[in-house]
C-alpha cells in the first residue's frame, strides 16, 4: 500500500448565523452568566431579573395544577397544531366576556408561551426590509424576533413624563411606506405602565390610517392595580384593523413553566387569510404546543364571570404585588439621583438614574458592578432597547422585607459610587 502525503487541515471554526448579529436577550445574557458564576462560588444572589413567579412563593391555584395532573395521560399525544379545541374555546370565551364579540376558537393559536408566538407570527408576517414599530423600552424578544426575520425594528419612544404612555406623535412620525405592523405592550414590561384608553385608541387609529397590523402584547392584562384599567387593543381596532392579541397564563395565573400562551386574531380576517395560513403552516411545522400545559387554560380562564373582574385571589393574593410595587417605587424615589414612575401594572419598576451623579457611562457595567458588590441581579435599561444608559429594571416579586433590603443595598452601593465620583 502506497503511503500518501496527508494534508492536515486546520480545525474549522463554526460561527453563528449572521441573522443573530443584532439579536439580544440581555435579561438572560452575560450578566446572568456572571450571577451563575458567583452562585457556583457559594454566594447567594437575589435574582431580580426575571418575572418568574414560583421561586418567590407565588403559586398557582390548586385546581389549575390538578387539571394538568388529571389530564397528564391524554397529554402524551400530539394535539392539533393550533392547540386543543377546549382550550382555544376558553380563550375565545375569555375575550368575548371582555366585549370582543367577533372571535371564535378558530381564530386562536396556542403556543409555548407568548415568546414563541411572537417569533412565529413575525416569521409569518415579515419580509426582509419590512419595518416594525416597536416601543422603546420594549420586551426584548420583540426587537430580537424582528431582527431574526430580517425585518427592521423602528423604535418609538414611550413618554416617561406621561406615565410611560407611548408618544402618538413619535409613532406617527416613524411610519414609512415600508412599515408593516405596530407593536404595543400593555400593561408594559419593563415600565409597569398601563396605557390610557386615549393612547390605545390613538395607536389603533394610526394602524387604521396606515394599513398596519396591530400586534398587542397583553400578557399582563389581569395585573393592573389601583384605579388603573386595562383597555384591549382589539376593542379599539374594531372590525377594520387586523389585531393579533398575545396573552397567556404565565403571570396572573402564576404558571410560567407551563408555557401556556396564545395569540388571537380579530378584525378583517377575510383580508388576512393568507397570513393566517402562514401562521398555520408554522404551527404545523412545530407539530403542536406543549400539550399538558394546555389543560390549565380552561380551568384558569373559567374563573371569570360575565361582567365582572376576576377574583382578587386569582390575580394577586392579598394584594401582595400591588403593595410591593408601591413600596419599591417609593423606596427607589427616596434614593438621591433616582426617580421612578410608580408602576400601575405588571411586575416591574423601571427607575431612572442620574448618570452624572453616579459616573455611569455604561449601564451594563453598572449592573454588573452592582451584582458583584451587593449580589443583587437587576437588568440594565439598554437591554430593553431604551436609547440611553440611564435606567434599570427591578422585578418586584420578593416578599416586602426582602425587596426592601435589596433596594437598600442598591442605595448603599450608589452612595459609595457617588463618593468615588466626587473624590
Amino acid at each position: 500500500m502506497n503511503s500518501a502525503t496527508v494534508t492536515t487541515r486546520p480545525a474549522p471554526t463554526y460561527h453563528q448565523s449572521a441573522r443573530l448579529r443584532d439579536v439580544r436577550y440581555d435579561v438572560r445574557g452575560p450578566i446572568l452568566t456572571e450571577a451563575m458564576r458567583l452562585e457556583a462560588q457559594g454566594h447567594d444572589i437575589l435574582r431580580l431579573n426575571l418575572g418568574n413567579m414560583r421561586p418567590f412563593g407565588l403559586d398557582a391555584r390548586p385546581e389549575i395544577v390538578e387539571a394538568v395532573a388529571r389530564d397528564l395521560g391524554d397529554g402524551q399525544a400530539y394535539s392539533d397544531s393550533r392547540g386543543i379545541p377546549v382550550a382555544r374555546e376558553a380563550v375565545a370565551e375569555h375575550y368575548r366576556r371582555c366585549g370582543i364579540d367577533q372571535i371564535s376558537a378558530e381564530d386562536v393559536f396556542l403556543g409555548n408561551g407568548v415568546s414563541e408566538l411572537i417569533t412565529l407570527v413575525l416569521q409569518a408576517l415579515v419580509n426582509p426590509g419590512d419595518e416594525i414599530l416597536v416601543p422603546a423600552p420594549d420586551y426584548p424578544t420583540w426587537t430580537g424576533a424582528v431582527n431574526l426575520t430580517g425585518g427592521v425594528p423602528v423604535h418609538y419612544l414611550a413618554d416617561e413624563a406621561n406615565g410611560w404612555n407611548p408618544s402618538l406623535e413619535d409613532i406617527e412620525s416613524k411610519v414609512t411606506p415600508r412599515t408593516k405592523a405596530l407593536v404595543l405592550i400593555n400593561p408594559n414590561n419593563p415600565t409597569g405602565a398601563v396605557y390610557s384608553e386615549e393612547t390605545v385608541r390613538g395607536m389603533a387609529d394610526i394602524a387604521r390610517r396606515h394599513g398596519l397590523v396591530l400586534l398587542s402584547d397583553e400578557i399582563y392584562e389581569e395585573l393592573v392595580f389601583g384605579d388603573a384599567a386595562h383597555h384591549h387593543a382589539a376593542l379599539a381596532a374594531g372590525s377594520d384593523v387586523l389585531c393579533l392579541t398575545f396573552g397567556g397564563l404565565s403571570k396572573a395565573y402564576r404558571v410560567c413553566g407551563y408555557r401556556a400562551g396564545w395569540v388571537a386574531a380579530t378584525g378583517p380576517l377575510d383580508h388576512a387569510a393568507d397570513l393566517l395560513e402562514g401562521i398555520t403552516l408554522l404551527s404545523n411545522m412545530r407539530v403542536c404546543p406543549n400539550v399538558p400545559g394546555q389543560y390549565a387554560i380552561p380551568v384558569a380562564l373559567a374563573a371569570g364571570t360575565p361582567g365582572s373582574a376576576l377574583p382578587a385571589d386569582v390575580v394577586d393574593p392579598g394584594g401582595r404585588l400591588q403593595s410591593q410595587l408601591a413600596m419599591a417605587s417609593d423606596a427607589l424615589n427616596a434614593i438621591p439621583g433616582v426617580s421612578c414612575v410608580p408602576p400601575r401594572g405588571a411586575l416591574y419598576c423601571f427607575p431612572r438614574i442620574d448618570r452624572e451623579m453616579y459616573g455611569i457611562d455604561d449601564d451594563e457595567e453598572f449592573v454588573l458592578d452592582l451584582l458583584r458588590s451587593e449580589h443583587v441581579l437587576v437588568t440594565h435599561g439598554t437591554g430593553f432597547n431604551w436609547p440611553e444608559p440611564d435606567h434599570f429594571r427591578i422585578v418586584c416579586l420578593p416578599e416586602a422585607g426582602v425587596l426592601e433590603r435589596a433596594i437598600a443595598s442598591i442605595g448603599d452601593y450608589l452612595a459609595r459610587r457617588r463618593l468615588r465620583v466626587a473624590a
